[in-house]
């Protein structure tokens, strides 16, 4: 009697054995997780010695992540680092560039060169007597000899009184003395209104002014004419108030500047 043939078992479906190898990986990840969750304190303190014994970042730190601070005071001194980073030196490089700077050096060698220059010519002013009639100033570029309007002129005129020879004969002195530079005569006057047949204007009046000490100087000392200049300055450079008559008195003036050699003036 013929055997009757078992039918063969009927393979699994194929989505069950992609879903039992998702369910293999899903244990194994979970697994690998629980064990990193698990922290051994004691090896963490020695990992934490020693980064700070390699890189000082966790020295006055914290040691336990379980404070809630991933370094602890760690992470302040990155932050911090990188602050001193970003600054670091340009403090130290502004100031060096003051101390350094030529131009800061230049101009307090220019002043120093001034203050000397104007107390040697005052000197000379008291020694001649001429403190009430000249006036003496410094910048970092110049000594300035301030002569008042009245000595020199009569109002509204640009021809020099006689009796002021005196007076510019002792500049000239000073000058020929000390001034080796530039030396520039400047023509002021106040803001009362001038038109006359001779000046249309302040502007006209103080040019001529300029002029007539300037050619006084220039005929009685030996200087050298392409060191002189003269310039009219009109009304706008007042030293007081024009609203008084003392004011409008010290404005009618003429200024003599001496350039000293360290002088950037040309």
């Amino acid at each position: 009697m013929a055997k009757r043939r078992e039918d063969p078992p009927k393979p699994a479906a194929a989505w069950m054995s992609t879903f039992s190898d998702l369910m293999n990986l899903l244990l194994c990840f979970f697994v690998l997780l629980f064990s990193m969750s698990t922290l051994d304190a004691a090896k963490f303190e020695q990992l934490a010695a020693s980064f700070s014994d390699s890189f000082s970042i966790f020295s006055a730190g914290s040691t336990s992540i379980g404070e809630g601070l991933l370094v602890g005071n760690g992470v302040m001194q990155l932050n911090e680092l990188d602050i001193y980073m970003d600054t670091m030196g340009k403090e130290s490089e502004e100031t060096e560039i003051e101390e350094t700077d030529p131009l800061s050096e230049l101009k307090e060698e220019q002043m120093k060169e001034s203050e000397e220059l104007a107390e040697l010519i005052e000197e000379i002013v008291v020694e001649q007597n001429l403190s009430k009639e000249v006036d003496i100033d410094f910048t970092s570029q110049y000594v300035s000899l301030t002569l008042n309007g009245g000595i020199l002129f009569d109002s509204g005129k640009a021809t020099l009184k006689p009796e002021c020879s005196a007076v510019l004969n002792k500049i000239g002195i000073i000058l020929e003395k000390y001034g080796k530079s530039v030396i520039e005569i400047e023509g002021h006057t106040d803001n009362v209104p001038i038109h006359t047949s001779q000046f249309a204007d302040n502007d006209e009046l103080s040019d001529a002014r300029a002029l007539s000490v300037f050619r006084y100087i220039l005929e009685h000392t030996n200087l050298n004419p392409a060191n002189l200049k003269h310039s009219g300055r009109g009304e706008y450079v007042p030293v007081a108030d024009n609203s008084t008559p003392e004011g409008r008195t010290k404005n009618r003036r003429v200024e003599i500047k001496i350039y000293h050699t360290l002088s950037t003036y040309e």
